[in-house]
C-alpha cells in the first residue's frame, strides 16, 4: 500500500504556460458579470473578461491564479483564458514563473 501512495505523489503532469502575448496573473476583484481585475505578471491590474466559450466551464473566485491574454488594441483589458489548479500553482511557483504576483503580494 505504501508503495502505491509513493508512486501517486512523485507522478508527473503537465502545466498549461503562457504562449506569445499570454501572461499568468492572479485575480484581486469580482467586478461584475463576467468582469474582474486582474493583477498580471506584468506589474499591470487588467481589466478582464471570461469569453462567452469559457463562460460556464471556468467557476473563478478572488485569489485564484488565471491564464491571461491582454486585447491588442487595448493593454488594459483582456480575456480569461484559464484557470490553474492548486496543484499547478505549485509547479508554477517552483519554476519561478510566480515570482513577481508573490512579490507584489
Amino acid at each position: 500500500m505504501e508503495n502505491k501512495q509513493n508512486h501517486d505523489e512523485n507522478k508527473t503532469f503537465r502545466v498549461r504556460l503562457p504562449r506569445q502575448n499570454q501572461i499568468i496573473g492572479l485575480i484581486d476583484q469580482r467586478v461584475g458579470g463576467s468582469r474582474m481585475l486582474v493583477k498580471c505578471n506584468d506589474g499591470k491590474v487588467r481589466n478582464c473578461k471570461v469569453p462567452g466559450r469559457f463562460r460556464r466551464a471556468l467557476w473563478i473566485r478572488e485569489g485564484d491564479y488565471v491564464l491571461v491574454e491582454p486585447w491588442e488594441f487595448d493593454a488594459e483589458k483582456g480575456d480569461v483564458v484559464y484557470k490553474y489548479h492548486p496543484n499547478e500553482i505549485n509547479s508554477l511557483r517552483e519554476k519561478g514563473y510566480l515570482k513577481e504576483i508573490d512579490n507584489a503580494l
